[in-house]
């Protein structure tokens, strides 16, 4: 099936009305109605994308990714295989009765937020309320449970940060407070609120 500049495979499943032109959702994805997905994405094999789910702009979303209500994926960021989002600090069953009223609202809705271009590693799992910065880097299998700041690397379980990397991908070496990325030639400096752009 193809609407308006959009390829959907014919053994994905497309509730949503809301893909925006030259993205791309391959075999076995379901895409749910009230998820809103932005230009030139890819979505690979056997996604999952829940309504309430918002995914910008030149997203790559590797197979097997798990996206939920209540997460939202910025422009030009990288999900890796996958990977699995959370949404939930005290989950339950909504069935169980002790805790049916809780779920009677969305006040148990933890929001997540994927900066721009951020990188998330093959099989990292993102837990609820999570925001990961701008360009940041999670590596494979991390669990991530904790804010993670733009430009900042971070694996491990819990993960932890292991340096900076640039919006290229490529580490960076600070000293006396900056840096010019070895590959690009990107310039930064590092601030009391954390890593910037700029010499």
């Amino acid at each position: 099936m193809n609407s308006v500049g959009v390829f959907i495979h014919p053994q994905a499943i497309v509730a949503s009305t809301a893909i925006g032109t030259g993205t791309r959702i391959w075999a076995f994805a379901h895409i749910c109605q009230g998820a809103v997905i932005g230009i030139n994405c890819n979505l690979g094999d056997g996604c999952y994308i829940e309504g309430g789910s918002r995914i910008g702009n030149n997203v790559t979303i590797k197979n097997g990714v798990m996206i939920w209500e209540g997460i939202t994926i910025a422009d030009a960021a990288f999900i890796g295989p996958a990977v699995i989002f959370t949404n939930d600090r005290r989950p339950r069953s909504p069935r169980f009765e002790l805790v049916r009223q809780r779920y009677a609202s969305k006040d148990w809705l933890s929001l997540t937020h994927i900066g721009r271009g951020a990188a998330l590693g093959a099989n990292a799992t993102i837990g609820p309320g999570v925001t990961i910065g701008e360009f940041a880097m999670i590596g494979a299998g991390a669990v991530v449970t904790s804010n993670v700041p733009a430009y900042t690397l971070v694996y491990g379980n819990p993960a932890r940060p292991h340096g900076y990397v640039c919006a290229c991908g490529h580490r960076l070496k600070f000293v006396n407070g900056q840096t010019t990325c070895s590959n690009c030639c990107l310039q930064y400096r590092m601030t009391p609120e954390g890593v910037i752009t700029g010499g």
